[in-house]
């Protein structure tokens, strides 16, 4: 399946807008272009992009809109944050005049609970980057995203924490699901909240394609 290459989605999320005003409750970091280019990009190579994708806890947009640009055929983003998908519309639109032509949908509703009615018959593809946990009340928000992610889909990309390998694969397992992919990646974050001490500060993080 041809497309652009990872290089070139990333060039092309760099253009994404980050949030003006984020939320430390609700953990609103942008996924890096980078991250996000590479989760896209795997996708489509293996075929992960042709049904329907769904992008959990949106955000910026940043995972759908990559999901878009590799060759999506059809792309819902869901956040509860109702400024954060007005920021992922714009974003979409400055994507959109650069050329992009994937199909792209808004919804606002709860990542763990999305008011959605999977197609019966067809594959649907879950992205997300789940809150790291640095909050109380996000502990093991992680596990929630995979909960739903194994209730819709037949394959998910999920960001993790560094240290999550063990855990991811003892989910999946338990699921009769298979972890057939996973990579290390740097997240960089900048200074937003009142109880960050660096500029910017680099967390390890891991992502995993599961088959459920």
């Amino acid at each position: 399946m041809s497309g652009p290459s990872r290089r070139t989605l990333a060039r092309a999320l760099e253009a994404l807008a980050d949030f003006a005003d984020p939320s430390p409750a609700l953990e609103q970091y942008l996924t890096p272009p980078e991250i996000a280019a590479h989760i896209a990009h795997q996708a489509r190579m293996q075929g992960d992009l042709e049904g329907w994708t769904v992008d959990l806890g949106t955000g910026t947009g940043m995972l759908a809109i990559a999901a878009s640009l590799a060759g999506a055929e059809s792309v819902v983003g869901i956040d509860v944050d109702p400024e954060a998908l007005a920021l992922a519309r714009t974003n979409a639109a400055r994507i959109d005049e650069a050329g992009s032509d994937g199909p792209l949908e808004w919804v606002r509703g709860d990542a763990v609970e999305p008011p959605l009615s999977p197609p019966v018959d067809g594959d649907v593809t879950v992205l997300s980057n789940p809150p790291f946990g640095a909050q109380r009340g996000n502990r093991h928000a992680d596990r929630e995203f995979l909960e739903t992610a194994r209730s819709i889909a037949s394959v998910s990309y999920t960001i993790h924490n560094e240290g999550s390998q063990a855990f991811v694969e003892s989910y999946a397992a338990d699921a009769g699901a298979d972890v057939t992919h996973a990579f290390r990646a740097e997240f960089p974050i900048a200074n937003r909240f009142e109880f960050h001490t660096e500029a910017e500060t680099t967390l390890e993080a891991e992502v995993f394609r599961i088959e459920w």
